[in-house]
């Protein structure tokens, strides 16, 4: 809940008329404005083998050059199965993602245990 005091950052236009604000633009029971979200794929891989940050960084550069891969997120799991998320606005190619792993010399795991 918020406590504070709110502050007027002059981003309300008191002349506006439209007929879905009612007359308030306080702020407090307006609603957000809709937020339009692009549409985006993400593909997750399970991957062995990484230990430290090199290893982060030789996964997030190999598989950055895949086709439709924009963002590259790794959770580093040293000694256990990292896990590998690739997102863009297009689907990547599987095989192409698995066989970036293998390029920067580490393993896919099809399955967790």
């Amino acid at each position: 809940m918020f406590t504070g005091t709110q502050k007027d950052l002059g981003l309300t236009d008191s002349s506006c008329s439209c007929s879905s604000h009612a007359g308030s633009h306080s702020g407090e029971s307006e609603a957000s404005p809709a937020i339009v979200q692009s549409s985006r794929t993400t593909s997750t891989f399970h991957v062995a083998g990484m230990t430290c940050s090199h290893c982060v960084s030789s996964v997030t550069s190999e598989v950055g050059q895949v086709a439709g891969a924009e963002r590259i997120d790794v959770d580093l799991v040293p000694g256990g199965l990292s896990v590998v998320t690739v997102s863009g606005s297009n689907p990547v190619d599987h095989a192409a993602v698995v066989a970036a792993i293998d390029e920067a010399g580490y393993e896919w795991v099809a399955e967790t245990p």
